[in-house]
């Protein structure tokens, strides 16, 4: 997340580039502390503004949290579905699902620790944006799963959701567990297990219709 250089004529940033720049500080911190060892003056002065400019932009920090948290997970699904379109050969677009939890992880901002690690997952509309994108990203891989296997949907649903878990927890344990394994290797490993798996079911005749 980066924060536009260009100014007002007053010198003041516009006011899209000074919210960047508050939830850029905010990620920080989140990331960092968590959402409740996280205070607003703190967040404010990681950002070098006053706490009167933070409140115009954010009521309170629920807001602020959910605002980034609505970036992230809405971001996430898009990063898995453009995976999936880069190629038509299906054990490519495995390769490049799961290498897209990788990429979310290694992200130097860490927002991945904001929606699979977040201190308040028990927050309703925390849990709901974070269910959400979960549930976004196994659509995309269930759309693929059906049209390879001709599976019905909920079936092809309950492997995309399998895919999607196995590769987001095996992503964090990866990048928590430091360099052991190149991240090439692990992704190759997740990817190898979850196309193998799916070459258990028979393929879809190209003459069928994937059942509705």
């Amino acid at each position: 997340m980066s924060v536009p250089e260009t100014r007002g004529r007053s010198g003041r940033l516009p006011r899209s580039a000074r919210r960047a720049q508050l939830m850029e500080a905010a990620q920080s911190v989140f990331v960092e502390s968590g959402y409740h060892a996280t205070a607003m003056d703190e967040i404010a002065e990681r950002a070098q503004v006053s706490k009167p400019v933070l409140y115009q932009h954010f009521p309170g920090k629920l807001d602020l949290y959910l605002a980034l948290l609505e970036t992230h997970t809405s971001e996430l699904p898009s990063l898995v579905q453009d995976a999936l379109d880069s190629t038509t050969d299906n054990s490519e677009r495995v390769a490049a699902a799961v290498g897209a939890f990788f990429d979310f992880v290694e992200r130097k901002d860490a927002a991945f620790r904001m929606v699979f690690e977040s201190d308040l997952i028990n927050e309703p509309e925390v849990a709901r944006r974070v269910l959400r994108a979960s549930d976004k990203c196994a659509e995309s891989v269930a759309a693929v799963v059906q049209e390879d296997t001709g599976l019905p949907h909920e079936q092809s649903k309950l492997i995309g959701v399998a895919l999607v878990g196995m590769s987001q927890v095996v992503a964090r344990y990866w990048i928590a567990r430091g360099d052991d394994i190149p991240r090439e290797e692990a992704s190759r490993i997740v990817s190898t297990l979850g196309w193998r798996g799916l070459t258990g079911f028979p393929k879809q005749d190209e003459s069928e219709t994937p059942p509705a």
